[in-house]
């Protein structure tokens, strides 16, 4: 991922949004705040033939205690009109890849009990769903706002 790609990251992203079954995040981060928190490395887009690109991932490190260095929160993003292509699976082989090269040990990700698609997604790239974090959050946007949700637990240990 590149700064020239911000524009189509943050398109993606806000479309995922507003399916209010991808994020708590309620607006994208100003594209600072974004590249600052992710992991330079683990930022990826997918672009199709004519260079455009059509999803992304990126990765956090979860704590900055050094016993946590090795795991990191990823999440992976497709254009809805591209969904149901394999970019989310070649986006995420991709993140697994170059995890495991960096030197990170495991890879998580909190996805909403409803998001079925991201579900199969994981469990078919080889990740286990290691529990549920019921009422975790609260809803602050879209027609679920105010009501407070679960996320399912995925774990990949490299």
């Amino acid at each position: 991922m590149a700064d020239g790609d911000w524009d189509a990251v943050q398109n993606i992203y806000a479309q995922g949004i507003a399916t209010g079954n991808a994020t708590f995040e309620e607006h994208v981060p100003a594209k600072a705040d974004f590249f600052s928190s992710r992991i330079p490395d683990l930022l990826l887009v997918a672009e199709d033939a004519k260079g455009t690109v059509v999803g992304w991932a990126a990765a956090s490190s979860t704590s900055a205690r050094a016993a946590y260095r090795g795991v990191v929160e990823h999440s992976v993003y497709v254009d809805p009109a591209r969904a149901g292509r394999g970019v989310a699976s070649v986006l995420l082989q991709d993140l697994i890849s170059r995890s495991r090269t960096e030197g990170y040990w495991t890879i998580q990700s909190g996805i909403f009990p409803e998001n079925m698609a991201s579900r199969a997604l994981h469990t078919k790239t080889g990740f286990r769903e290691i529990g549920r974090r019921e009422r975790i959050a609260r809803m602050t946007y879209g027609p679920l706002a105010g009501q407070w949700r679960d996320t399912i637990l995925y774990e990949l240990r490299l």
